[in-house]
C-alpha cells in the first residue's frame, strides 16, 4: 500500500476482485502464505531481515525467517510456528468438496532444510461465529518426508510428489492426503536423474520473488504431470555441454520407458535461452522454449514419435508467453512468474487444422491428424474439413494412409468412452512402427522400471494408473485388437465356400448337421457357426441403416444389396472382436460386449459412408444419378479415385465396406474408365462385379457395337452363379450363344461324370435336316428326360433353346436370313 503496509488478499476468479484477509503494518518480503478452506486461518512465512540488515543492526540472535499462524475470523490471535534461519513454505490441505471440516485444519510446512511436516490445528467456534484455535499449547505434528531435494504440490488432488537421493540414482515418491486426516506413501519410482550438487527446488508452493537466481540454476528443472486417463509423466531439463543444443527427458512412468530428446537450435544468439518450460495439457505434455520450439508429446500414445508435434518458428510462438519463467500449476494452466499472470492454455482446433493443411512433412501431418481426431470433440464441421483434406492429399502422404488413420482413430475416439479399459484393447492407429525422423531432433528411448504402487480401494487416478501399469506388464501392444486372424479366416472361407450355396444350405437345414466344408470337425465349418456369422452381419447392417436414417436423407446412392463376401467379413469381425474383448473384459458382461462390438463395426461402416458423403457433396454429384448413357464428369472421376483408395485401405486393414459400395464403385468405373482400363481393374480385383450393377448395365445400355463389346467383356468375367442370374437380362444373339454353349457343356459334363446313362439316339421331330445338330439335340433331350436340368430357374433354356441358338448363329455366320 501507499503507507508501506503489506496486505494479503484472496483473488476471486468470478468477481475478479481481491478479498482482503490480513494486513501487516510494515513492508514485508512474503515467502509463502496459505488460507484454510473455511477462510478462518491464515499461515504466513516471510523474511524478517536480510543478512546485511541483521549484521548492521547487530541482530545475530534474531531468526531470519518467521512462520505465523493467524486467526482471521475475526482477526484475533497470532501464533508462531517457526522462527528459523531457513526458508519455509506453507500449504493448507483442502478436504474433498462438500465435506464439513469445521473441527480443524491441517497445514503442511516445507522447509529449506529438506523436510516436510504436517500440523494438525483443532479449532472451536465461539460466540458470534468466532473461530479460534482450540489448543493453546504445542500443535500436533507429523513428519511427512525427509532428505528431499525436490518437491511438487498437486493442489487439485492433494498429493505431494518429492524426490530423495538414493546412491547413484534418485527416487520419486508420492504421498496422498485423504479427507479422513490420514496420509500415506502411495508411489515409489526410481529415476536415472543426477542430483549431485543440486539445491532444493519446490514447485507449486508459491513463487519466491526473492529467490536467488544462482540457486535456481543449481536446482532441478523438473515437473510431474498426471492425466485423467491415468498417465504419469516426469519432465526434466538436462544439461548439455554443446552450445546451441537443448536436452530434456520425459519419463512416461505409466508406460515403462523414458524418451530423451536432443534439439539442435536454429538460432542460438538469443540471450533468453535458459531452460525448457513444461506445460500439462492433459492429453499432451508440452516442452516449450520461447522463440525456439514447442514440442507437444502425446501422453496416452507416446510409443511412436509421429504422434508428437514438434513446432518451430511462428508455429511455435505463444504470444503471451515469451519468457522462460513459466510454471504449470494446474492442467491446461500456465503461470508467468515474471508478470504474475495466470493463463488458460489449450490447443486451438482452427490453428491445428491450418497447420495440417499447410504441412509438408508426413510426421507433422500424422501428428496433427492424430491430435485432431483423438483430442478434439468430433463435430460435423471438423470431420468435414479433415475428410476434405484427406481427399486432397491421398497421393502426397507417403508413409501412412490418411484414410486408414481417419477410420481407426475415429473409431477409437467414438468407442473408448463406452467402458473402462476399452482404450487398451482397441487399435488407435493403422501403423505398426515409424521410421521417419524429425529434422533437428534426435530421440533415445530407454526402458525403465515400473513404479511401485501401494494402495487399497483407491479410485480415480490411482486405479487408472494401476490399470495402465498392469497393461504394460502383460505386453500392452499384444492387447490391442489385430486383424491377422480375421484376414486368414476370411480368406479361407472365401476360397472354400460358394456364397449362394451357403445361404441355401442354411435355409434348408433345420438341425445343425448340414456341413459346408470338407473338414466337419472344425467349429467354424458348422451351419450354426455360419448362421451366427451372417446374423451378426445382419445386425450390423441394421444398426448402420438406422444411424443413416435418423441422420439425414441418403446423399450417396448406395444400393441395399446382399454382398455375401462383405457380410461374411462383417460377421467374422464381430465374432473375433467379441472373443478378443471377452478375454480381457470379463467383468463387463456378455450383453454389454455384444453391443460394443456391434456398435464398433456399425460405426466403421458409418465412417466409410461419412467419407463418401462428404466427397460426394464436395464434387456436387447427384444423389440419384446412376446411369450408363453418358461418360462421367471430372468430379465423378475424382470420387472414383477416392473410392479406389477407400477400397485399398479396407483391403489393407481387412475391413468391411457398407452394402452397395462395390456396385457404386463399379458404376463409376464404367462411366469414367476406358474399356481396357475397366477390364484391367476388374481382372485385378479393384472393381467387383455385382448383380445390381451388371443387371442395370445389361438392361439400360443399347446394343451398339461399343456397348456389345462392353457387355460381352463383362458377361465373360461373371462368376458362374452370378452369370446364371443376370445373363437373362441381355436379349442378344451373343449372349444366347454363350448361354447355349454353357448349357451344352454342363449337360455333357453330367454325362461324362456318370450322373446319367448314355442315351440311345432316337429320331426326334426336328424341323431341320442337319444330322450333326439332330444327333446333338437327341442326346441332350435324352439327358433332360432323365431329370438333369442345370438351369432350373430359367425354363426357356432347354434343348429347343440350344437348337434355335445354334441355327441362328450358323445362319449369321453364313450371311443368311433365319426364319
Amino acid at each position: 500500500g501507499n503507507q508501506r503496509n503489506t496486505h494479503i488478499g484472496l483473488y476471486d476468479l468470478q468477481t475478479k476482485q481481491n478479498e482482503h484477509l490480513y494486513m501487516f503494518e510494515r513492508d514485508l518480503c512474503i515467502i509463502s502464505c496459505s488460507v484454510n478452506n473455511e477462510r478462518t486461518l491464515l499461515a504466513v512465512s516471510f523474511r524478517q531481515y536480510t543478512e546485511e540488515e541483521r549484521v548492521s543492526r547487530l541482530l545475530q540472535s534474531v531468526s531470519k525467517y518467521l512462520t505465523l499462524l493467524i486467526e482471521i475470523h475475526p482477526i484475533n490471535n497470532v501464533r508462531v510456528l517457526k522462527a528459523v534461519d531457513s526458508c519455509v513454505r506453507v500449504q493448507f490441505l483442502y478436504p474433498v468438496e462438500g465435506r464439513n471440516t469445521s473441527t480443524g485444519s491441517r497445514l503442511l510446512l516445507v522447509s529449506e532444510d529438506k523436510y516436510v511436516e504436517q500440523f494438525d490445528i483443532p479449532v472451536v467456534a465461539e460466540e458470534e461465529h468466532k473461530v479460534v484455535i482450540q489448543n493453546s499449547g504445542q500443535l500436533p505434528r507429523a513428519r511427512v518426508a525427509d532428505d528431499l531435494i525436490w518437491a511438487q504440490w498437486d493442489m487439485m488432488e492433494q498429493r505431494l510428489f518429492y524426490i530423495v537421493p538414493k546412491e547413484s540414482r534418485s527416487t520419486l515418491k508420492c504421498v496422498q492426503f485423504y479427507p479422513d486426516e490420514n496420509f500415506n506413501s502411495i508411489l515409489e519410482s526410481h529415476l536415472d536423474i543426477s542430483v549431485n550438487g543440486t539445491q532444493l527446488k519446490l514447485v507449486n508452493f508459491g513463487y519466491d520473488y526473492c529467490e536467488d537466481q544462482d540457486v535456481a540454476s543449481k536446482s532441478l528443472n523438473l515437473q510431474v504431470f498426471t492425466s485423467k486417463a491415468g498417465g504419469l509423466c516426469v519432465c526434466c531439463s538436462l544439461a548439455s555441454d554443446i552450445p546451441g543444443e537443448i536436452r530434456y527427458s520425459i519419463y512416461f512412468l505409466h508406460k515403462g520407458y523414458n524418451k530423451t530428446f536432443t534439439v539442435s537450435l536454429e538460432r542460438t544468439e538469443s540471450h533468453q535461452l535458459k531452460e525448457v518450460a513444461f506445460m500439462n495439457l492433459d492429453y499432451y505434455v508440452a516442452a516449450y522454449l520461447p522463440g525456439q520450439f514447442l514440442h507437444l508429446l502425446n501422453i496416452q500414445h507416446p510409443d511412436l514419435l509421429c504422434y508428437s508435434l514438434f513446432l518451430t518458428g511462428e508455429d511455435a510462438r505463444i504470444d503471451m508467453l515469451q519468457n522462460c519463467s513459466i510454471r504449470s500449476p494446474l492442467t491446461s494452466t500456465v503461470l508467468d512468474c515474471h508478470v504474475g499472470s495466470m493463463y488458460a492454455v489449450s490447443i486451438s482446433d482452427s490453428a491445428l487444422l491450418q497447420f495440417l493443411q499447410k504441412s509438408k512433412r508426413d510426421s507433422e501431418r500424422l501428428a496433427a491428424l492424430h491430435c485432431a481426431l483423438l483430442h478434439f470433440q468430433h463435430t460435423e464441421d471438423l470431420e468435414m474439413q479433415i475428410i476434405w483434406w484427406i481427399s486432397e492429399n491421398l497421393s502426397t502422404c507417403h508413409s501412412f494412409d490418411p484414410i486408414q488413420e481417419f477410420i481407426i482413430a475415429s473409431l477409437y475416439c467414438r468407442m473408448c468412452p463406452e467402458t473402462h479399459n476399452l482404450d487398451k484393447l482397441l487399435p488407435y492407429t493403422s501403423l505398426l512402427d515409424w521410421i521417419g525422423i524429425i529434422p533437428g531432433v534426435t530421440c533415445a528411448t530407454d526402458i525403465i522400471s515400473l513404479p511401485v504402487l501401494e494402495f487399497q480401494n483407491s479410485k480415480g487416478f490411482w486405479e487408472k494408473l494401476n490399470s495402465n501399469l498392469e497393461s504394460v506388464k502383460y505386453a500392452e501392444p499384444h492387447l490391442h485388437y489385430h486383424n491377422n486372424v480375421l484376414r486368414r479366416e476370411w480368406r479361407n472361407l472365401s476360397e472354400e465356400v460358394n456364397m449362394p450355396s451357403i445361404l441355401i444350405g442354411l435355409l434348408l437345414c433345420s438341425f445343425g448337421d448340414f456341413c459346408l466344408f470338407k473338414n466337419q470337425r472344425e467349429e467354424r465349418t458348422t451351419t450354426a457357426y455360419l448362421r451366427n456369422i451372417f446374423e451378426n452381419a445382419k445386425n450390423v447392417v441394421f444398426l448402420n441403416d438406422f444411424a443413416l436414417f435418423i441422420s439425414e436423407e441418403r446423399l450417396v446412392p448406395l444400393f441395399q444389396e446382399e454382398d455375401y463376401q462383405q457380410q461374411l467379413l462383417m460377421g467374422l469381425m464381430v465374432a473375433q472382436l467379441k472373443d478378443h474383448l471377452m478375454r480381457h473384459l470379463q467383468y463387463v458382461g456378455k450383453k454389454k460386449i455384444d453391443q460394443i462390438v456391434l456398435d464398433y463395426v456399425a460405426n466403421l461402416l458409418n465412417l466409410v459412408h461419412r467419407i463418401m458423403k462428404e466427397v460426394w457433396r464436395r464434387y456436387q454429384l447427384h444423389s440419384c444419378t446412376f446411369c450408363f448413357d453418358e461418360r462421367g464428369s471430372a468430379g465423378e472421376f475424382a470420387v472414383f479415385h477416392i473410392m479406389s483408395r477407400i477400397l485399398e485401405a479396407a483391403n489393407s486393414m481387412c475391413m468391411p465396406l457398407p452394402p452397395g459400395f462395390h456396385t457404386l464403385h463399379l458404376g463409376l468405373g464404367v462411366r469414367c474408365l476406358p474399356l481396357h482400363t475397366l477390364l484391367h481393374y476388374i481382372d485385378n480385383g479393384v472393381l467387383h462385379l455385382t448383380e445390381t450393377c451388371v443387371r442395370k448395365l445389361l438392361k439400360d445400355l443399347d446394343d451398339t457395337e461399343e456397348n456389345e463389346k462392353l457387355k460381352f467383356s463383362i458377361v465373360m468375367r461373371l462368376p458362374e452363379a452370378l452369370g446364371q442370374k443376370v445373363r437373362q437380362f441381355w436379349n442378344h444373339p451373343i449372349n444366347a450363344n454363350f448361354i447355349a454353349r454353357k448349357y451344352v457343356k454342363l449337360l455333357l459334363d453330367k454325362l461324362g461324370n456318370g450322373q446319367c446313362n448314355r442315351p440311345i439316339p432316337e429320331r426326334l421331330s426336328v424341323p431341320v435336316e442337319f444330322l450333326p445338330l439332330n444327333y446333338l439335340t437327341n442326346m441332350l433331350a435324352e439327358i433332360e428326360n432323365q431329370g438333369v436340368h442345370p438351369y432350373e430357374k430359367q425354363d426357356h433354356v432347354n434343348v429347343r433353346f440350344v437348337e434355335e441358338t445354334a441355327l441362328k448363329h450358323t445362319m449369321m455366320l453364313l450371311g443368311l436370313k433365319y426364319s
